[in-house]
């Protein structure tokens, strides 16, 4: 039997065009490692821009709120304010223990 479980990726761009380079990212696997990994490109973001990510088909939640700065903190060092939540939705074979309780993600 298939289960469906979600994986969760974090892209952070140069600027708020999702065509823009990611700098920094997160991937978040709820299938614990039984669906499809990323493309393998070393310790690199598996994608140079959001629009390759959608291009691999996931799918987007959310971008980041476009907020300006305040006055006189145009140069301020803070966290990364483009950020774009990807998701994809994938099957994984159902882990059933032989007393009928799904223990996937008890430990």
């Amino acid at each position: 039997m298939t289960v469906e479980r979600q994986q969760v990726l974090q892209l952070y761009t140069t600027n708020s065009s999702f065509g823009s380079h990611v700098v920094a990212w997160a991937f978040h696997d709820g299938t614990d490692g039984q669906g499809p990994g990323l493309p393998d490109r070393g310790s690199a973001c598996p994608y140079i821009t959001g629009l390759d990510a959608l291009r691999d088909g996931w799918r987007l939640m959310q971008m980041s709120q476009l907020l300006p700065p305040r006055e006189g903190e145009h140069h301020k060092v803070s966290y990364l304010p483009f950020e774009f939540l990807l998701e994809r939705v994938v099957e994984v074979d159902n882990i059933v223990e032989p007393n009928g309780e799904d223990n996937r993600g008890v430990h």
